[in-house]
Parts: C-alpha cells; structure tokens; sequence
C-alpha cells in the first residue's frame, strides 16, 4: 500500500477515536458525559492502537505525527527523509478529516451544547494555566517522552515504522495519566492543528474562536521535545 495511503488512514482513525472520546465526555446528553479524564486518557491510548497498527499495515510509518517524522528524518539515517512531506500532509489531512468524522457523529450532541470551550476541547487541547513558557516546556517534555520511549522500545531501535502498536498505546497512556493535566498534552503538530483548522471552518453552532493565539505551542513544543529525544537517543 502505499505511504501516503497509510499514514492518512491511520491519522485519520486517530483523531476519530481521540477526538471522539472527548467529545462523548464534554459534549451534552452522550452516553459518557462527564465521565472523566481517565476515560479521556484510555480513549486516547486505543487511538493511538488503532492507529499506528493499521498506518503500518498500509504501508505508513506509523509515526501518525510530524514531530516524530521530522525527528527521525534528522537524526535516523535508515529513514529515507524524501518521505517527510508526504508523511506530513497526510497527517494533517487525515487529522482534519478525522475531525470532521467526529463533528458529524455528535452533530446533534454539538447543538445541544452551551459550552464553547468544551466543544473547542472537543478538537484541539487549551492549557489548564495559560502561560506560554510552561505550556511550551510541558509539551516539550511530553513529546520528549513519547518518542524517546518509543525508540527505546522499537524493533529495530532507530524506526519507529516498525514498532508494535500496543507499547507506544500504554506509553500514551502513561503520558496521559502523568503528563497531560497542564496542558492535554497534544504532543502532536497534526493532532492538534489539524483539528482545530476544522473547528475553524465547520459551521458548528454557537462556537467560539478556535484559539490561534495558543495554536503554535502545541506545534513547535513537540517538534522541539522530539528533536531533543531523538538526538539523546542517537547520543545513548
């Protein structure tokens, strides 16, 4: 299959999922409304499951995330860099369309809500404190430890394309459960953006802004985050 193919699905079944178990606890009158941050976390963690199993097995990466891309085509020399663009946009017009998915699925769940916020969290994460430092370092941890966590955990060591997909799900998870109260840790350019474009253009009743002004932290902190684990990891 090819490439471009597989990193588009699996981007796309991604945010589906995620964005799909956000919007089942935020949005009004679902059967999971208000049922919790750990629901969120292990919602998230089968996304990514789902989506880095079936990215693989069509023929992507599995990378789902233009940090981790960019990441290894600096620093991994078995990762044919000629790839990145490709790579790239099809993760941002899988995560787009994905998000489309889920607004369509909770249409009526949308109309029924007040909350702008919740239905901007719905697509794209928002910091607990808003404070551009902090909030730049926390995603630059968290991307730090997914994909320094993941490479140590790849078969082999330096490609994550071949990694199994339930190990780098409980990594999530864990970064969920540890790491993802200051900011929802977004830990992915494309999860994160490309959700938001579509919060942007999406004739979602009684919205708000789509929050540009926070919009680059959670795209240059993991790029930053996973540049750094990745050179450690090489370093190691």
């Amino acid at each position: 299959m090819s490439p471009f193919l597989g990193e588009f699905i699996g981007t796309m079944l991604l945010i589906v999922m995620g964005d799909g178990v956000v919007a089942n606890v935020v949005l009004n009158k679902t059967k999971g409304n208000n049922s919790g941050w750990i629901v969120i976390t292990f919602g998230w963690a089968m996304a990514v499951f789902l989506g880095v199993y079936v990215s693989t097995s069509l023929g992507g990466s599995g990378h789902l995330n233009p940090a981790v891309t960019i990441a290894m085509a600096a620093f991994n020399p078995d990762f044919d860099s000629s790839l990145v663009p490709t790579y790239i946009v099809a993760q941002f017009a899988g995560a787009i369309i994905g998000a489309i998915i889920v607004w369509l699925a909770y249409k009526q769940h949308f109309d029924e809500t007040d909350d702008k916020d919740g239905k901007l969290a719905v697509f794209c994460t928002a910091p607990a404190i808003r404070n551009p430092f902090f909030n730049l370092l926390t995603e630059m941890i968290g991307t730090f430890v997914l994909v320094l966590g993941a490479l140590a955990m790849s078969k082999p060591a330096s490609t994550l394309g071949t990694l199994d997909a339930l190990p780098v799900a409980l990594l999530i998870l864990g970064i969920g459960l540890s790491l993802g109260g200051p900011t929802g840790y977004g830990i992915n350019p494309a999860r994160d953006l490309g959700p938001r474009i579509a919060h942007f253009i999406l004739p979602i009743r009684n919205k708000r802004d789509s929050d540009w002004g926070y919009s680059w932290i959670p795209v240059i902190g993991p790029v930053i985050g996973a540049l750094i684990a990745a050179y450690l990891f090489k370093l190691i």
